[in-house]
């Protein structure tokens, strides 16, 4: 039985049976031996302080009562009871900043029939590495494939469950709006493009807000994947002729793959895109741009460009790196192979702010990891000197889908997306990266009521990146930008 019919079986149990009065009495207790089936499984994963409560839902059997008690190695207990399990969100952080280092031990009962069982504890961990983030954003997603009926951009204040939208398809008929990319999570350096006939790319630097018309006669569309430089004057966006079609039959369903695309960098100074020829290449399709901690590389994903003749699954892009100028904005000398893997295909590569890893995306051919359910994570090490290191990040992958992913400031915590949890819909997931370049168990995106969150949830998370503010953008007026299009600017183009 799935973790969904058992949670529909025991909530219905338990509102039928349930005391209205409150806990119900119970004239037996008896020890199990093994933990507790809750959900989401948060035993023996290790968190920040700063996160909100990790509510989570028993789903073990029928009950009528719940009753928790949270302890900590380092002092300190709260407890928590009810038909559900609501942990008060100041006792919590109170409780985590004092365990630090430590541990917190959960104990659950469940009392049903005048039965109390007593299951056996399990631990959290509570890393000595701060957060040093308010939230995440994000875009949620219908499970659509060509309509854009609803979509939009989302902040989430991860001490708590707060969430806000700041921009919506809704506000802007026939688009898609695509990722939002802050400047090394720093939210007064942003970004995201807007696609379709009201199409334009937001940016906002500092104080100055700016909406641009990106497409110009030597770039193939707007910008659409987006990153930083970390002195924050340019921003390589890759320009995509994106298409997507459906396999007749095939583990993977849906493939959206490019028929053509380049990487050009934005001046936000000039306003204007610096081509580079290294980069744009007629025969090559080059995309997801990323620049090293120190500005000095781009990394970028690049493959042959498909031919009417070619099949998908020969498309396979390996790992580039260039020299960049920040004095020019171009890019110096010749790019050169970062890392292939025969047979395979390495896209979404973002380096740590540290400069000592650099994660990507793996599956077995094509651009767009997404749609595929072999997808993976793995690490490859930047400061390797004898030789190049680069291996899976078993702890974050599962057997389905795992694609985006994004570093904290401090490069201590990664969050990625993942189909783990029922194939269909993709979650966010949160680790905390150790020394070695290996992680703790993945945790995911605390909700209050969780089951009952992500069952009734009809939105795919996407594009996730920490952030360390809210983004100071006034919803109407990125509306009126939208629904205007006097109000947006064109930029040059200079070689």
């Amino acid at each position: 039985m799935t973790h969904t019919y058992k949670y529909i079986i025991c909530a219905l149990t338990a509102a039928l049976m349930a005391s209205c009065s409150g806990r119900p009495s119970y004239n037996n207790t008896v020890a199990s031996d093994h933990l507790p089936e809750i959900l989401p499984d948060y035993a023996y994963t290790t968190i920040p302080s700063q996160i909100a409560p990790m509510d989570f839902d028993f789903v073990e059997t029928a009950y009528h009562w719940l009753i928790l008690s949270i302890k900590g190695s380092k002092g300190g207990e709260i407890t928590c009871e009810g038909r559900s399990l609501d942990i008060d969100i100041d006792q919590w952080h109170s409780l985590a900043e004092q365990n630090k280092g430590g541990e917190l031990i959960f104990s659950l009962s469940a009392i049903l029939n005048g039965t109390r069982t007593d299951y056996k504890p399990f631990p959290m961990f509570v890393s000595h590495n701060d957060l040093e983030q308010y939230g995440l954003t994000y875009r949620l997603v219908e499970p659509g494939y060509s309509g854009f009926a609803k979509m939009g951009l989302y902040e989430r204040n991860l001490s708590n469950y707060d969430e806000r939208s700041f921009f919506e398809t809704t506000e802007c008929t026939n688009s898609c709006v695509n990722c939002h990319t802050p400047n090394r999570t720093n939210s007064s350096q942003a970004t995201f493009h807007v696609r379709g006939q009201n199409g334009f790319t937001f940016l906002k630097n500092g104080q100055e807000t700016h909406a641009y018309n990106m497409k110009t006669d030597k770039t193939i569309s707007g910008g659409v994947y987006p990153y930083w430089h970390p002195e924050g004057r340019y921003i390589a966006y890759s320009n995509n002729n994106t298409v997507q079609v459906f396999h007749a039959a095939h583990k993977n369903r849906i493939e959206v793959f490019d028929n053509a695309s380049d990487i050009a960098i934005f001046d936000t100074e000039k306003e204007e895109f610096v081509i580079s020829p290294q980069i744009k290449v007629d025969s090559l399709s080059e995309t997801f741009p990323a620049f090293s901690p120190d500005g000095n590389t781009l990394y970028y994903c690049v493959a042959p460009k498909l031919k009417p003749s070619d099949y998908l699954e020969d498309m396979h892009y390996c790992l580039m790196k260039a020299a960049f100028d920040t004095n020019t904005g171009k890019i110096t000398g010749k790019p050169d192979t970062l890392l292939a893997i025969p047979g395979k295909s390495l896209t979404l590569p973002r380096p740590s702010y540290d400069g000592k890893y650099l994660m990507f995306t793996v599956c077995d051919y094509g651009t767009f990891p997404i749609w595929h359910h072999e997808s993976d994570l793995y690490m490859l090490d930047l400061e390797s000197k004898d030789s190049l290191r680069y291996f899976p990040a078993r702890e974050l992958n599962s057997n389905d889908t795992e694609s985006f992913h994004n570093w904290s400031a401090n490069s201590k915590w990664v969050v990625f997306s993942s189909r783990r949890d029922d194939g269909l819909y993709t979650r966010l997931y949160m680790a905390e990266v150790q020394d070695s370049g290996r992680f703790s168990k993945p945790f995911l995106l605390p909700q209050r009521n969780p089951s009952d969150y992500y069952r009734n949830l009809m939105f795919s998370y996407n594009t996730p990146d920490f952030c360390d503010k809210p983004l100071d953008v006034s919803p109407a007026g990125l509306r009126a930008i939208a629904n205007d299009p006097s109000m947006r600017e064109n930029v040059g183009v200079r070689q």
